[in-house]
């Protein structure tokens, strides 16, 4: 009994001594392949941290050469960042969009350009935004603010060698205003076919000098260069529309009635807090800009018969916005729409001397309307 009680026990501690030898491999097995797992995921990490650091560098900085690489109207920067790649002056395309989305880089212009394998990102941004094309510029035109369509057409004839009359019948083709509208479908909304929207891209095509690099640019080509402008232009300005609610084009026509109407840059907003102050208390904008646009004709002078003329654009008659815009507008016309000055003011009154005046009631402005215009006053 003794012996059979002896045996059991040594049975017991071979099995306790075999379990203890057995978690001990396990925890040593565990331990194992933790630092297996540890040492995979540093050196993917490092892996990972070396690509994105390579990918930052320049492809050759000892590179001496350029290549021409073409950056075609309307590119996106995943479709830059594909040119560049293919043509072996950035390391990797998404690497280039990451960076380029992280600096908040914008502005990108098409064109042909000599670019280097030695450049860093910076460089290549920088030469992209600046537009430091290769191509010579044949000749520059330069579109003043407050022009309206037509005489932009004028513009054009005398220095883009472009017909007028094939200008204008162009930019307001229904099939080509939906051609611009599905290449600029932020900028270009189904707003400029309203109805009593007299032309489509009025206020659309951006003041400011253009150069080109061909002899005779199409129409075509030369209206998305315009496009591409204003949508560069009116895209900084997204957070502050949705703040006032506002559309781009609800926007661009409150610039073009303060473009109109103003003659230094302390009026526009002022100004703008005018038109702002009326269309919150159901006040016509009452503007004579408007009625020369609803017209068709330069005004010298509005006069009373002018002001019942029949037309949506006629803001003597019709309260609020006009149906668009009724002339291209510069940037501190777009800013003062987005920031009008805090005021209580509901007139305002241009003297001949170039002068704005501002006034809070009716009174005081027939005041100053007598002193400075019909010279009827005290």
């Amino acid at each position: 009994m003794a012996e059979q009680r002896k045996e059991k026990e040594t049975d017991i501690k071979e099995k306790l001594l075999e379990k203890h030898h057995e978690a001990k491999l396990v925890r040593r097995i565990v331990f194992i392949v933790f630092i297996i797992l540890m040492l995979s995921l540093t050196a993917l990490v490092a892996g990972g941290y070396s690509f994105v650091k390579n990918s930052l560098q320049p492809v050759d900085e000892d590179a001496e050469e350029t290549t021409v690489v073409e950056i075609p109207i309307g590119s996106s920067v995943a479709a830059i960042g594909n040119i560049l790649e293919e043509n072996g002056i950035v390391h990797n395309a998404k690497i280039f969009r990451y960076y380029v989305k992280f600096k908040n880089e914008s502005g990108f212009q098409a064109g042909e350009y000599a670019l280097s394998p030695a450049m860093t990102l910076d460089d290549i941004i920088e030469e992209l935004k600046q537009g430091k094309i290769m191509q010579e510029v044949v000749f520059q035109v330069t579109i003043p603010e407050g022009r309206q369509l037509t005489e932009i057409a004028t513009i054009l004839s005398n220095r883009a060698n472009v017909n007028e009359e094939e200008f204008l019948e162009t930019v307001n083709d229904p099939a080509f205003v939906e051609k611009m509208m599905a290449r600029f479908p932020v900028l270009l909304t189904e707003e400029i076919l309203a109805e009593d929207v007299m032309y489509p891209l009025e206020g659309y095509l951006f003041p400011a000098t253009y150069p080109f690099y061909e002899e005779n640019p199409s129409i075509e080509t030369i209206v998305e260069t315009m496009l591409i402008k204003t949508q560069e232009v009116v895209i900084q300005y997204s957070a502050e529309m949705e703040e006032k609610e506002m559309t781009i084009h609800e926007v661009l026509t409150m610039a073009s009635l303060i473009e109109e109407e103003a003659t230094a840059q302390t009026d526009r907003e002022n100004i703008s807090s005018v038109f702002y102050n009326r269309l919150e208390t159901g006040m016509p904008l009452q503007t004579d800009p408007t009625i020369a646009y609803a017209l068709g004709e330069h005004l010298d002078r509005t006069l009373f018969v002018h002001l019942e003329v029949e037309s949506p654009y006629n803001t003597y008659k019709y309260p609020g916005l006009t149906p668009g815009p009724i002339a291209n507008a510069g940037e501190t016309s777009i800013i003062a729409a987005l920031r009008p000055a805090e005021t209580d003011y509901f007139y305002f009154l241009a003297t001949p001397d170039g002068k704005v005046l501002f006034n809070r009631t009716l009174e005081e402005h027939n005041r100053d309307r007598a002193t400075h215009i019909t010279g009827s006053g005290e």
